[in-house]
């Protein structure tokens, strides 16, 4: 019960965010609101050590997922001033060496154990929750630098 009641927060938070997009169709926002609330979802999910592999793809499409928005990230500064792009390249620069680690702590959530499943999960899952809170803070560093 407490979950269903989570998951239509979630929803709901994900259809306000998406509904001021004005640049889609309610379709679209719909299914981008769906997505949100299906990763929001997994997030939460507790991984058994039964179900390591779907752990691994998940935390990969999500690693994933960040370089691609880290890339495009790296493209916007690239295209602003000498100055941005200068103070820009070692806040880049710790986020590509964070994805970096966290490409190597999936490699030990792999690589686990019955016994050390619940330490490098707990692990991985800090470090992605690091990672998007470095992303976030560099996009909003750069939306705050760089006007649209």
């Amino acid at each position: 019960m407490k979950s269903d009641k989570m998951t239509v927060a979630l929803l709901l938070i994900a259809a306000l965010a998406v509904g001021c997009n004005k640049d889609s169709t309610t379709s679209q926002q719909i299914e981008k609101a769906r997505t949100n609330a299906e990763e929001a979802a997994k997030e939460m999910k507790d991984y058994t050590y039964a179900q390591k592999a779907q752990f691994v793809e998940y935390m990969q499409g999500r690693l994933a997922a960040l370089n691609h928005d880290l890339d495009q990230l790296a493209a916007k500064v690239e295209k602003s001033s000498d100055a941005a792009r200068a103070e820009a390249a070692p806040k880049i620069q710790a986020l590509r060496e964070q994805a970096a680690k966290l490409n190597k702590q999936l490699d030990e959530v792999k690589n686990s154990t019955e016994s050390t499943w619940d330490g490098v999960k707990a692990g991985a899952k800090k470090g992605l929750d690091d990672l998007k809170d470095g992303f976030n803070q560099a996009r909003q560093w750069l939306s705050d630098k760089i006007a649209p």
